[in-house]
């Protein structure tokens, strides 16, 4: 299957067990899991795989044992991005050497907010240099700045970059569609613009939620395939309420929290992420439920 072919990728969570340490017989465990509920592709060491808080031989680790249990049944993107170019690329180039890892997500540079023309020369130089296909991350809430519509329209056009994951406005998933090359393929990373961004014509979808209801974001694109556009529409007026609620407390939290329910152990975030206590658990499950917001 080729990326632009999966409309589900989930952005899975990277477990840990009891010592905070990889759990890879968890992670196993989980992807059987998801391959049965809907997702059609991964993207592992995201934000929701906690990578900020996993070191170099641990995401090498990580993507060894993932694209081992995948064994080529769907995509994998892994993680390669970071605000320092050079390492990007070196780190980029470790990843390619990986079978099994079809490209590799490349997040716009956080902390030191680069200009458009640095975020151009930033994702130009990566793409140059590393021998993996790219994802562009473009995620203006986590990283302090916005890379524009026409800073991906240009990039996308270099013959190494094939995708973006975009966390802003229908308007500008609208905008990347119309404009990008054909075969380009526009991801929106936001659960809750899971219906509009396909009836606009958008790839898919990059989500966590998931992990939770893979089954209804499934049923839900199937309906628009076949131009049930009501019980689609049915479908979204559930799943987004139980989307944004996954978002009530710092990520992944809440979606660790469910699947640790569920008997899918996936342990507690790192620091400085905490697991939710009593009291937000039992709030999510109450906002699940259809009841407090």
């Amino acid at each position: 299957m080729k990326i632009s072919d999966a409309k589900i990728m989930t952005a899975i969570v990277t477990p840990f067990d009891v010592h905070g340490e990889l759990d890879l017989n968890a992670l196993a465990n989980l992807t059987e899991h998801l391959l049965a509920h809907g997702s059609e592709g991964f993207v592992i060491g995201g934000t929701t795989g906690e990578a900020p808080t996993l070191s170099h031989d641990e995401k090498l680790r990580l993507y060894r044992a993932f694209a081992e249990i995948i064994d080529g049944r769907v995509p994998v993107i892994a993680g390669i991005g970071s605000y320092n170019t050079a390492e990007t690329i070196a780190f980029g180039q470790e990843v390619a050497a990986i079978a099994g890892i079809d490209m590799g997500l490349v997040v716009v540079p956080y902390y030191n907010k680069p200009n458009q023309r640095g975020m151009v020369a930033h994702f130009t130089a990566i793409a140059d240099a590393v021998a993996l296909p790219i994802m562009m991350y473009n995620i203006p809430g986590r990283t302090g700045v916005t890379m524009a519509n026409e800073t991906v329209v240009t990039l996308a056009k270099h013959p190494n970059i094939h995708a973006v994951k975009q966390c802003t406005s229908i308007d500008d998933l609208g905008y990347l569609v119309e404009h990008t090359p054909t075969g380009f393929a526009v991801y929106t990373g936001e659960d809750a613009q899971a219906l509009a961004a396909k009836t606009i014509g958008a790839t898919g979808l990059v989500s966590v939620a998931s992990h939770i209801y893979g089954d209804e974001i499934a049923a839900m694109y199937t309906a628009v395939d076949a131009g049930d556009f009501a019980h689609a529409a049915e479908l979204q007026r559930f799943l987004t309420p139980r989307m944004n609620a996954l978002f009530m407390y710092p990520s992944p939290s809440p979606v660790k929290a469910l699947l640790n329910e569920q008997g899918l152990e996936t342990g507690s975030p790192r620091l400085p992420i905490l697991p939710l206590d009593a009291e937000e658990f039992v709030m999510l499950k109450s906002v699940l439920a259809g009841g407090a917001k």
